[in-house]
């Protein structure tokens, strides 16, 4: 087969217009053309004809380059082909304007952006470089930082603010791998990273787990509950939460167009999961009498499993919390995911890929996660209907 040519959406660009483009290729005049991928990355393009010969040119990515910029180097590139000189000759003997880190680092921002489906870490990527990279070398050109500057970053918070010290290291090789790939530096930004922290002292943090009640504690701690005085609809999403052994905000945003209630399953879909893959939960019969009485409450005529008095909205993110504050019991929502692990190998022969598929945790050995072709789902109905008869 022979080469197929990109749609071309032909239409003057403007700044405002731009920001605005979905996945395709538009062309601006003359050859001049912006691509935008699925991930929403924009670069420039230039179609241009050099000693009989059509080739295209990279011009650098959108917003690093802005329209006006694109917009001048291809016309400087098209006048050199004209006079029959070779415009990628040029370009290497031309020198790039470099941007800054901070220039870099908000470019790199926007592109990936679209890529990330978690609000929280999108808002805090960007602002911890705004809080702590910034200051230091924000105004650098980013071809000009090395392991000295980077360090001098990271050394306040690395042994007070462990974690978020090694996130924004992981952050600065993101930028620097960005201006690696638009051509902005040559050198590899991995060994860089790599040698400020090997230059920086053992950090000795402990692990911190989310505070869980033994298993042998969660069925008195449901009767306990079911008596107390919260809100009908607060329990039953928390018994709910319970008998399946998923997160907060999975139960929260469940929504009933992914309840199969013939087959008993509830498909939690990729966007919504941590592991961003695909969740089937088989529904025990206890977990089936919670969807039934929330029907039944005539609580919910709107899309939420679990809606609020407005029926409009899931319940609130702290809801759970406030159910143990108010009971008293030191724990967490999340902690009762240990719970059902510890019963798993306490009281079950459940073999343990089972008990972690049952919780959906992404397998971290490649090997074994090249070979893991099922979900073990038959397996883990089995294993979830002895955990509801278990705490109920």
């Amino acid at each position: 087969m022979g080469h197929v040519e990109p749609k071309i959406n032909h239409q003057l660009l403007t700044d405002r217009s731009i920001k605005n483009k979905k996945t395709g290729t538009y062309e601006d005049g003359s050859g001049l053309r912006l691509r935008v991928t699925k991930t929403g990355a924009k670069t420039w393009v230039l179609r241009i004809v050099v000693r009989r010969r059509r080739r295209d040119m990279g011009l650098g990515g959108y917003p690093t380059v802005g329209l006006k910029e694109a917009r001048t180097l291809a016309q400087y590139y098209r006048k050199i082909a004209r006079d029959g000189g070779d415009p990628f000759v040029d370009r290497g003997k031309t020198k790039r304007i470099v941007p800054t880190f901070k220039e870099a680092a908000l470019a790199c921002f926007e592109e990936n952006k679209p890529t990330w489906k978690n609000d929280k870490h999108t808002a805090q990527w960007i602002n911890t470089l705004q809080n702590y990279v910034f200051p230091v070398l924000g105004s650098l050109p980013v071809d000009s930082i090395q392991s000295g500057e980077i360090k001098k970053t990271i050394d306040p918070i690395w042994l007070t603010r462990q974690e978020t010290a090694r996130r924004i290291l992981q952050r600065i090789k993101t930028v620097l791998l960005w201006a690696k790939g638009n051509s902005y530096r040559t050198d590899s930004p991995g060994e860089e990273i790599e040698s400020v922290r090997k230059s920086l002292p053992k950090q000795k943090e402990k692990v911190k787990h989310f505070a869980s009640l033994p298993h042998k504690h969660v069925k008195q701690f449901i009767l306990s509950m079911k008596q107390s005085n919260a809100e009908a609809v607060s329990k039953l999403a928390f018994e709910y939460l319970l008998l399946t052994a998923v997160r907060t905000k999975e139960v929260l945003d469940a929504t009933w167009d992914e309840i199969d209630e013939k087959e008993q399953v509830w498909t939690i879909p990729e966007k919504r999961m941590k592991a961003g893959k695909e969740h089937r939960v088989p529904l025990s019969s206890q977990a089936v009498r919670v969807l039934e009485q929330m029907k039944v409450n005539g609580k919910n005529d709107g899309n939420y499993v679990f809606a609020n008095d407005s029926k409009k909205r899931h319940l609130s993110n702290m809801v759970f919390a406030m159910i143990l504050r108010r009971m008293d019991v030191k724990a967490t929502a999340h902690g009762f995911r240990s719970s059902f692990r510890d019963w798993c190998s306490e009281c079950t022969n459940a073999p343990r890929e089972v008990a972690e598929a049952a919780l959906a945790h992404a397998v971290r050995d490649q090997v074994e996660a090249a070979y893991r072709r099922t979900d073990l789902f038959d397996k883990r109905r089995e294993l979830m209907q002895q955990w509801a008869d278990y705490i109920t």
